[in-house]
Formats: C-alpha cells, sequence, structure tokens
C-alpha cells in the first residue's frame, strides 16, 4: 500500500490499460472517476461492446464516464469537479484540452510505451519492432499540448526479444507501466522533470491496413519484423490462390530462390535476400494455428508462389 494516497482520475480504454488501473487500486489510491471511449459496435451482432477499461472500473465499482469529447465546458466544468489530486492517462484515445490538462491539481501523467522522444505518437509498439529496435520501454511523463512532448518523470527500459512480436511486447510493457506509475506517483515530489532532447526525435504514426501487405522482395530481416510488428493486428498478409492469409510469427532463416517462392513443404518463403519460416498463421474466417496443424488442413507445396 502507497504511504502517499492520491485522488486520481483514471483515464485510458484498451487491455493495455487495465494492468495499470488494477495496480492504483491495489496500490490504495483513491480513484475518483474512470473515463474511457464510449462503448463500441462489435461481434457478429454489431452491439455495443463497452471497452476493457470500462469493463475492469465496473467489475471494481468505480464511476465510469466515457463522453465523445472533452471539449465542452460541461464536460470540462464536471471533470473539475471531480477535484482530482493527479490524472493518469494511459491509451486514452482523446485529445486532452488544455482546461482538463490543468484541472487536477498535480497535472496529468501519461504513460508511453516508447523511451520517448523515440515514436512519440500513437503506435509505438508497432513500431519499434518494425523498425528492428533492439529496446524499448516505458515512459512516465508529465502532459501538455504537444503530442507527447512533454517532460520524462522516470523510464523503464527492457530489451526487444528476438522474435518477439507486437502482442507479446504489448503485454509486457503494460506491466512494466503499471509498476512504474505506482513508482512514480510514490516518489513525485523526488523526481526532477526532464524535457525530451529534440535530437532523435521520431514519430509512430497509426498502421494503416494499406501496410499490411507482405513485399516479399525485402530482405529477410524486414519481412520479419513486418510480420512479427503487425501481429497479431492487423497482421501481415499475403494472398494464395485469391484467398488471403495473415502471418502472425516468423524467422529469419537460409534460403534462396524468387521473391515470395514457397522453398520447402515447412513455409519457408524466399525473400529480396534471404527467407522467413512462418511459425503461426491465420486464414480468413478462421483462427490462428501453428504451421503445423496449418499445413495439416491447407497444404502450401514447394514451388508455390505467393
Amino acid at each position: 500500500m502507497t504511504k502517499n494516497p492520491m485522488r486520481i482520475i483514471f483515464m485510458g480504454t484498451p487491455e493495455f490499460s487495465v494492468p495499470v488501473l488494477d495496480v492504483l487500486v491495489e496500490a490504495g489510491h483513491e480513484i475518483a472517476a474512470v473515463y474511457c471511449q464510449p462503448p463500441r459496435p462489435a461481434g457478429r451482432g454489431k452491439k455495443d461492446r463497452p471497452s476493457p477499461v470500462q469493463a475492469r472500473a465496473e467489475a471494481l465499482g468505480l464511476e465510469v464516464c466515457h463522453p465523445v469529447s472533452l471539449k465542452s465546458q460541461a464536460e470540462q466544468a464536471a471533470f473539475a469537479a471531480l477535484k482530482a489530486d493527479i490524472a493518469v492517462v494511459v491509451a486514452y484515445g482523446l485529445i486532452l484540452p488544455q482546461a482538463i490538462l490543468d484541472a487536477p491539481a498535480r497535472g496529468c501523467l501519461n504513460i508511453h510505451a516508447s523511451l520517448l522522444p523515440r515514436w512519440r505518437g500513437a503506435a509505438p509498439i508497432h513500431r519499434a519492432i518494425m523498425a528492428g529496435d533492439k529496446t524499448t520501454g516505458v515512459c512516465i511523463m508529465q502532459m501538455e499540448a504537444g503530442l507527447d512532448t512533454g517532460p520524462v518523470l522516470l523510464r523503464r527500459e527492457t530489451p526487444i526479444e528476438p522474435g518477439e512480436t507486437t502482442g507479446a511486447l504489448h503485454d509486457r510493457l503494460s506491466e512494466i507501466g503499471a509498476a512504474a506509475i505506482v513508482d512514480a506517483l510514490e516518489q513525485l515530489d523526488r523526481l526532477p522533470p526532464e524535457p525530451q532532447d529534440e535530437v532523435g526525435v521520431t514519430y509512430a504514426q497509426k498502421i494503416d491496413k494499406s501496410e499490411a501487405r507482405i513485399d516479399w522482395a525485402w530482405r529477410a530481416a524486414e519481412v520479419d519484423r513486418h510480420i512479427r510488428g503487425l501481429s497479431p493486428f492487423p497482421g501481415a498478409w499475403c494472398e494464395i490462390d485469391g484467398q488471403r492469409l495473415k502471418f502472425l510469427a516468423s524467422r529469419p532463416t537460409s534460403g534462396c530462390g524468387t521473391p515470395g517462392e514457397v522453398l520447402d513443404d515447412a513455409l519457408t518463403i524466399a525473400c529480396g535476400q534471404g527467407a522467413v519460416e512462418i511459425l503461426h498463421l491465420q486464414r480468413a474466417g478462421k483462427g490462428p494455428q501453428d504451421k503445423e496443424t496449418f499445413l495439416r488442413g491447407f497444404p502450401i507445396p514447394k514451388g508455390t508462389r505467393l
């Protein structure tokens, strides 16, 4: 339990944010309210489904707010009326107007899944893997009006493991961020804000589905990073006999052939330089499978061109 309990507004939406909410509650902080994105249509019936954070907050008996926007004076007044010591923001999904940033007595802290100033923006985990970064981490940052430009209070660095996908790294960074925010709140008065160096700034643009098609002319290392960086969503893909296949895990290997050529019966595929071995994949309308299971039901023989 914390020695310095605070009254916190928590702002987050996806699964990445849930462990953070849990540790704040477990540490003994008072959660004044939980802000998240409104329920969205999902599933075959397209019925409105609450976000992971909303579902968890309701299970914990916390007040939930999911405004479409925070720009109105009424929403800003309601936020200020909560009289929070601080707001903790992690993958919330809305831009915070200055009035919101200024409302909590000690401002707003953001948990960002990169080592700022590298990979400011929407998709830092995907972009780090796709770029071949060796390390990444989490920053606890004081929020200001710019996009992830605020001073950093605390950093936690971690290697990107060989073969790690965005999905696996996402889960690790979520846990690292949860532990880091508890430490940051406990030490808040002793953490000097570190301005971000403008040298080394990169932007993690939101992943567009149009990026996901695999270009087999790339080197094997690039194809492998593309597959792992887009796994599990949106999934790097190619077509065979008019059917779309998503590749979800891979590793570079030796091999030589025409780019896109299947080199053996174990789904080794030639690239512009070297080859990749596909480990997990998925057909449209089917669940993910390891390659052995997949190939028993959908053989892809040597010599096939993807």
